[in-house]
């Protein structure tokens, strides 16, 4: 048995065949869960899923910690490698991916500049956006005191990085309004709108009222021409709840 596994690793997690993903559909989950979806749409990708419950603490357990030291869902692993390989960290799991199950593509750029441009607004919302608003939900609702200074800086914060979507979005400085955050002209729809998108959207549940989204129009169009993307109606879907 590889070192990856143990006894109590779920017997679906380490006799996989292919691509497995354990997951909960978190925000974070929800990134690779529309990822794979995708892919499979455009080429017929398969994999498979087990779905833990995280408010259990799950992935504290030494099971889940060989694949992914931090604890962190959700975890991919590649069974067609040997020895499994397992990647962590969502972005990290976005541009495996690309990497080696979108040949042509599709949710990429050839074009280095383009690419850059990807990863650019991919890293943006995987250091300066995941965290802020992972912090607005956790001060807010579920931390048994509430303290107001974290409350109202996080928030602040969420709605700030909101603004900086919304100025390339807008295209404030460039005259040219975009519809993707990433490529040419109006862009194209890639990792960095995938990565970004699940936290965006759920927008209401961190807490943010109407009003406070007013300024950002453009940010809304985006959240809502995502959303009617049949990969992502499936990423988000009852498929991925226990």
């Amino acid at each position: 048995m590889s070192h990856l596994f143990e006894a109590d690793t779920p017997d679906e997690v380490k006799n996989a065949k292919g691509l497995h993903l354990v997951t909960m559909s978190t925000p974070n989950g929800q990134k690779v869960q529309i990822m794979l979806e995708e892919l499979h749409e455009v080429y017929g990708t398969e994999w498979t899923q087990t779905i833990i419950n995280i408010m259990t603490n799950e992935q504290k357990k030494d099971w889940f910690l060989r694949l992914d030291p931090n604890g962190r869902i959700p975890i991919l692993i590649d069974h067609t490698q040997s020895p499994p390989f397992p990647v962590m960290e969502t972005s990290a799991e976005l541009l495996y991916l690309l990497k080696f199950a979108d040949k042509n593509d599709v949710f990429g750029f050839k074009d280095e500049l383009e690419r850059s441009q990807a990863l650019q607004w991919l890293f943006f919302w995987h250091g300066s956006g995941a965290p802020y608003q992972g912090q607005v939900n956790h001060f807010a609702k579920f931390a048994k005191e509430k303290i107001p200074y974290a409350i109202d800086r996080f928030r602040n914060e969420t709605l700030r990085v909101y603004g900086v979507l919304e100025i390339q979005l807008s295209g404030k400085y460039t005259g040219e309004p975009r519809e993707y955050l990433a490529g040419n002209g109006k862009g194209k729809y890639s990792i960095a709108d995938i990565g970004t998108w699940p936290w965006v959207n759920a927008w209401e549940f961190s807490g943010f009222s109407k009003e406070e989204m007013e300024p950002f129009p453009h940010l809304l169009k985006w959240i809502d021409r995502i959303a009617e993307r049949p990969a992502v109606k499936k990423g988000t879907s009852e498929k991925y709840k226990q």
